[in-house]
């Protein structure tokens, strides 16, 4: 990959990460010091249960889902994210605990791929980065809250309503088998929903 290609794809993530608190050059040069680019087909599991988390993505291009099974081995997908949006396994990668869930790529994918230690050594080098980093992780915190609070207090048209007025573009590139997964429903009570 030419050089100028190569940064051109840590551009989106220095927007996200602008954002939040001016970066300045030496802090680029660091993050892309400390990480590197990754080309995924489709389909790739980039992370299973058991495995140790210690991968963060940043999703240049594409798509991914998060998701655990159960005692049956039924998947419910937990997270779904596209461009300009971080990947991980938050139990797994935080905690250091082996993780519980799977990280799959929905689409040919474009990844940022930076490892904990590295992350860490960024955290300590860059007081700024701690706040960027703070307040993603509040973004995510957030977003999972909302999430959990719609599964316990929304009746299933409501939660479908949520996450197509927040998410429209979800129902283009994911599957409604996933999408029922996520909104806690089988898929004929989705088809019916969206009749």
């Amino acid at each position: 990959m030419l050089q100028e290609d190569y940064l051109e794809n840590y551009q989106s993530l220095f927007a996200v990460f602008n954002a939040i608190h001016p970066l300045t050059e030496e802090l680029k040069s660091a993050i892309v010091q400390n990480s590197h680019i990754a080309q995924v087909n489709k389909k790739t599991t980039l992370l299973s249960a058991g495995e140790s988390s210690n991968t963060i993505y940043f999703i240049v291009s594409g798509a991914a889902r998060v998701y655990y099974l159960d005692k049956e081995g039924k998947q419910t997908n937990t997270w779904f994210l596209f461009e300009n949006e971080l990947l991980i396994s938050v139990y797994g990668f935080f905690t250091g605990q082996p993780s519980f869930e799977y990280i799959e790529t929905l689409e040919d994918s474009t990844l940022i791929v930076v490892k904990k230690e590295k992350l860490d050594e960024l955290y300590l080098q860059f007081m700024e980065f701690n706040l960027i980093g703070r307040k993603l992780t509040e973004y995510y915190y957030i977003r999972n809250e909302i999430q959990a609070n719609e599964l316990r207090m929304l009746s299933a048209k409501e939660r479908y309503e949520q996450l197509f007025k927040r998410n429209p573009q979800l129902f283009q590139r994911v599957s409604l088998g996933h999408i029922a997964s996520y909104l806690g429903i089988s898929q004929e009570t989705l088809s019916r929903i969206r009749k």
